[in-house]
């Protein structure tokens, strides 16, 4: 390392002199990776994809905590791009959990063979790009070395785990775990004292699942979410037939809405109603299952504004009608941001929970957690001993991942370092100075695969574009990518996500810079945009 930048052997060799020879490689192989992979074999592509875990799922594989499940539809999730594999696959609940997920994933694997191109048991440590072969060089922490013309990084948007830096961390003496590392053999709570750092999505599904069984459970709350009931289920066969037989309806509504799930606006003002033809309506949403109540309101609840603020006190409402003990209820009234600023939990018996004898609710806004002792955690107010220390405390969102791994572009120049004041990129896929390198973790957000599938649709389709017309690589124009950071941030402040302290705006981690890290269009709007970009030659793009 000189100065920031990478010295590397233009052949890459390294001791061994051994590197396996690709035209793509894909890192990661939960939804989108798998799908890469599928997609660059119909168009003739040598492919190797990499992972850290020792089987495919992404998330799917190391989110095994309990009660870890879908807060989308099961049937919304799966693939589409084979029929008959939507009339195999069965799914067992409305909202599946983490095992049917990940044994989903490993059929469609098995399916169509597509361990035979993935190295497990492999964390990438760099990728370099090796300017004069137009390659890109991936090495893992084994020693493990990979060339190809064309990378993807499909690492996922809420892989990376965040731990906040807790004085004493290391030296608490009992058992601890980040839920997205949880063991694969599970973790004996049984008639332990377990504290849970955070309430997030995570634990607002974990601590219903471990109180029971659990002596004591002491929750540390950071910040008060507003949270939804799931109502989830089972499928029966028929009900399973029926689905099956509205998979292009399912999928259409899916293409059709903002964030690709099976829910549409309703296109009236909650404004424009009366109040109890309002308050009737929110009744029936809250009645159903998923996230109707969040994404089939009335079109102006998810604004700054009036509608929004009435529609939020009405589910602060239904948090203090769950919980018996009021001072109990406000500590879980959220105070500090507005209803769908942030993705909205789904919840089964989660309120229910701090009815119990065995259950403590700390707020650390009020108390913050000093350090973390030899026998548990230590607030300003107070020391609680415990024998588990379970860390809910999210992710290093969407760049997290991507920024683990040592990029160096042209120049040698760390992608790190171009991303140090929020992401660059060209519509989230490319960068400037990194050719034939495509983020797709940046540019995939909403229900998976729904997002997944015409994002690699058309970065494989790009790639072939550039190997079928002669060319040998692609980048964005430096004044298209300047265009699209300007659009992200300019038109971000005008959507809920950029109004609180959350993971979209890289608000969770110290340090990071605030950024919105998604575009602040909706699914189908990017799609679009892309659509138009190939269509018109790639335009704002470079291709040599």
């Amino acid at each position: 390392m000189v100065n920031g930048q990478q010295q590397t052997d233009s052949s890459g060799a390294g001791a061994d002199g051994k590197i396996q020879e690709f035209d793509a490689i894909v890192i990661g192989s939960g939804v989108t990776g798998l799908y890469a992979l599928y997609r660059l074999r119909k168009l003739g592509f040598s492919a190797r994809g990499i992972d850290e875990a020792s089987g495919v799922g992404g998330t799917w594989y190391w989110n095994r905590y309990p009660g870890c499940r879908f807060d989308s539809e099961s049937y919304s999730y799966g693939y589409s791009f084979s029929e008959e594999l939507l009339q195999e696959w069965d799914w067992k609940e409305h909202f599946a959990g983490q095992p049917e997920t990940e044994r989903y994933l490993n059929y469609v694997a098995d399916k169509f063979d597509l361990r035979k191109d993935i190295q497990f048991n492999t964390r990438v440590k760099s990728a370099t790009y090796i300017e004069k072969e137009n390659r890109w060089l991936v090495e893992g922490t084994d020693g493990s070395k990979f060339k190809g013309q064309f990378l993807i990084t499909a690492v996922g948007i809420l892989s990376a785990g965040y731990v906040p830096d807790f004085e004493g961390i290391n030296d608490f003496k009992g058992t601890w775990t980040h839920t997205s590392r949880w063991p694969k053999d599970g973790m004996d709570l049984k008639g332990k004292r377990v504290g849970v750092i955070g309430t997030g999505a995570t634990a607002v599904q974990l601590i219903p699942m471990i109180a029971p069984e659990v002596a004591h459970l002491t929750v540390f709350q950071r910040t008060a979410n507003y949270c939804a009931p799931l109502r989830n289920g089972p499928i029966d066969e028929e009900t399973m037939k029926e689905i099956k037989t509205r998979y292009p309806e399912i999928f259409r509504i899916c293409n059709e809405t903002a964030g690709s799930f099976m829910h549409e606006f309703d296109p009236r003002s909650a404004m424009s109603v009366s109040p109890e033809e309002r308050l009737d309506y929110y009744e029936k949403l809250w009645a159903k299952p998923g996230f109707g109540k969040w994404l089939a309101n009335f079109k102006d609840v998810m604004l700054p504004g009036p509608a929004n603020e009435d529609y939020a006190e009405f589910v602060k409402n239904k948090i203090r009608e769950r919980v018996h003990d009021p001072v109990v209820a406000e500590m879980l009234v959220p105070k500090d941001h507005t209803f769908g600023a942030k993705r909205v939990p789904c919840e089964t018996g989660y309120y229910d929970t701090y009815n119990r004898k065995n259950v403590s609710l700390i707020d650390v806004r009020q108390a913050p957690i000093e350090k973390i002792t030899a026998n548990g955690v230590k607030t300003a107010d107070a020391e609680y001993d415990l024998d588990v220390i379970i860390y809910a405390t999210g992710y290093d969102a969407v760049t997290g991942a991507l920024l683990n791994i040592d990029i160096y572009g042209e120049d040698g120049i760390l992608l790190r370092d171009k991303f140090v004041d929020g992401p660059r990129t060209y519509m989230g896929v490319s960068s400037v100075g990194y050719p034939n390198l495509f983020t797709v973790n940046a540019a995939s957000v909403g229900n998976f695969p729904r997002a997944a599938e015409p994002l690699m649709d058309w970065v494989t389709d790009c790639m072939a574009y550039v190997r079928d017309n002669g060319y040998t690589r692609i980048a964005p124009t430096l004044e298209a990518e300047d265009a699209w950071v300007k659009h992200v941030n300019e038109d971000g402040e005008n959507i809920l996500r950029t109004k609180t302290t959350s993971w979209f705006v890289g608000a969770n981690i110290p340090g990071k810079a605030r950024a919105l890290l998604t575009a602040p269009d909706t699914a189908p709007v990017m799609r679009a945009k892309r659509l138009e970009v190939s269509a018109n030659g790639y335009e704002g793009f470079e291709l040599i």
